[in-house]
């Protein structure tokens, strides 16, 4: 048996053993040697592999795939080109501790700087991005320090394979295996949070620095205050539409707190964050703050959820939040105008319960946070670690994967940032629900509004029908008009990868309809 045979099956092997149980692999030469051993692996259903011809995608679909089972995904591709390509999903990874495994095949060291075929300088390409790095070359490889690093994010192997890459059909190399998953350290000391503040807001940002729903809902519960959350459908309890009511500046001054405790990050409105900034006093609890967000500025930092030692809450500054929050609901319940306010309103009261949704970033997550209603039963995700709009149909997919039901909302331009992603449908259950305003809708709420150019620097109009363009894909499509036919489509099941276009207005009247409802705030 050749070298790179040998080390392909030993890093293989090791991955197995660890309970990993998918792997997204890209076509190439150098990656043979893997490929093929994953590919003997799965023959013996030790593990499932997803393949992908776009080492972007690829990386996206694999992030979403961790990000909803919690288990490292192993992805590997060939040299060259193809690594750089995974960089995009290694940095989301990076920013939200997930466990990426990053394989990338490479030529042997002594061909770098040669001028040799698909050969660059791969090693250490990700930089700070992955918790851990090897260059690896020889007939072994041993995994312990690999699957420790990926507890707290991404971890890249540069695996360099000499010729021959071909391997022989024996498999006993697989006999014998023992599923046993790594051990997990407990690195977070909780630490005490104590304070004699009576007015004081917990504040959780969307992906709440990769805690579980439910260990921040029984934090909240013991906290006892009023609590503003960037995803209203994962916390039922929570004050909604705050960050429409809190554009107010006269309700914000109403509402200044004594204390704010931050979970995770706000990276989704302003209002949310000047109420944070009027606070005396700051706590953020982010598990980040060990490992990308070092330099985070706060009162006080926490890695964990830390024990609570708070005196009784304030009820009448606590009910003062619930009034604009409640008079704000009456308001968003009142919009009739088919705007993407509307869309968000109703998709967050129309899915179902168990169904799992995943939303992009620019204004969809946005006018989720604003408009639905704080309610349960809902699964959510999105790729908050660094907000980009790229591989969100990928990531979407990935997360679907692992689920029964799969609902994504994104707009038009992150779907077609990520078009690619629909090449590869497999046996996945999503919806995929497109905001179809023709360009960057995000841009006409904020100050760039108006310049000389807007259109065609900001704005960016595709002028495309996206019905037509997914289903040149083969996807099944449906078009919504009204506020009816998304009702209609939001109550069928999802089954399969579909696709439903929601068509808006243009940009600038949403824009103003948007402004006239947070005009509307002052009178309240």
């Amino acid at each position: 048996m050749n070298q790179s045979t040998t080390l392909a099956r030993t890093i293989v092997r090791q991955i197995v053993e660890a309970g990993v149980t998918d792997v997204v692999i890209s076509p190439g030469s150098r990656n043979a040697p893997l490929t093929m051993a994953f590919f003997t692996a799965s023959e013996r259903n030790l593990i499932t592999i997803h393949t992908r011809i776009d080492e972007r995608t690829a990386a996206f679909f694999a992030l979403g795939m961790a990000k909803a089972s919690g288990r490292p995904v192993p992805i590997i591709c060939t040299s060259g080109t193809a690594v750089a390509n995974y960089h995009p999903a290694v940095l989301e990874a990076s920013h939200s501790n997930v466990p990426l495994l990053v394989i990338t095949a490479d030529r042997p060291a002594e061909l770098r700087r040669t001028g040799a075929n698909q050969t660059t300088e791969q090693a250490r390409i990700f930089g700070k991005a992955v918790r851990y790095f090897a260059d690896i070359s020889g007939p072994a490889y041993p995994m312990e320090l690999p699957f420790n690093s990926l507890q707290s994010g991404p971890v890249h192997l540069n695996v360099q394979f000499t010729e021959p890459l071909s391997a022989d059909d024996d498999s006993d190399w697989l006999a014998g295996i023992s599923i046993k998953r790594p051990k997990e350290f407990d690195r977070k000391l909780p630490g005490t949070f104590y304070t004699k503040s009576t007015r004081g807001i917990l504040v959780i940002g969307h992906d709440r620095g990769g805690l579980s729903v439910e260990d921040v809902r029984n934090f909240a519960t013991e906290l006892g205050w009023p609590v503003i959350t960037e995803d209203p459908l994962s916390f039922p309890d929570a004050l909604s539409h705050a960050s429409i009511f809190l554009t107010s500046q006269v309700i914000t001054d109403e509402l200044v707190p004594d204390t704010a405790v931050v979970i995770g990050r706000t990276t989704l409105s302003r209002s949310i964050n000047r109420i944070i900034a009027t606070a005396r006093k700051t706590i953020v609890i982010d598990p980040r703050i060990m490992t990308v967000d070092t330099d985070r500025v706060a009162d006080q930092k926490f890695a964990a959820l830390p024990k609570v030692e708070v005196a009784l809450a304030d009820t009448e500054y606590a009910d003062r939040w619930k009034k604009y929050s409640d008079r704000t609901a009456k308001k968003i319940a009142e919009i009739s105008q088919w705007s993407e306010a509307l869309v968000a309103r109703e998709i967050g009261s129309g899915l179902a319960a168990g169904q799992t949704l995943f939303i992009a970033s620019s204004r969809p997550i946005r006018d989720i946070e604003g408009f639905a209603s704080a309610r349960g039963g809902i699964e959510t995700f999105a790729n908050r670690g660094l907000a980009g709009i790229d591989g969100n149909i990928s990531t979407a997919l990935g997360i679907a994967a692992t689920r029964k039901e799969t609902v994504a909302v994104l707009g038009d331009l992150s779907f077609l940032h990520d078009i690619t992603g629909l090449i590869h449908h497999e046996n996945i259950n999503l919806k995929i629900i497109v905001i179809d305003n023709n360009g960057g809708g995000i841009f006409s709420t904020l100050p760039h509004r108006g310049v000389n150019g807007f259109e065609t620097i900001f704005g960016t109009p595709h002028n495309l029908d996206l019905k037509k363009v997914a289903e040149s894909f083969g996807v099944a499509t449906a078009s919504v008009n009204n506020q009816a036919e998304l009702e209609t489509e939001l109550k069928k099941p999802v089954k399969g990868l579909s696709l439903v276009v929601v068509h808006m207005p243009d940009r600038e009247s949403n824009a103003d309809h948007l402004k006239a409802i947070y005009d509307s705030m002052s009178s309240i």
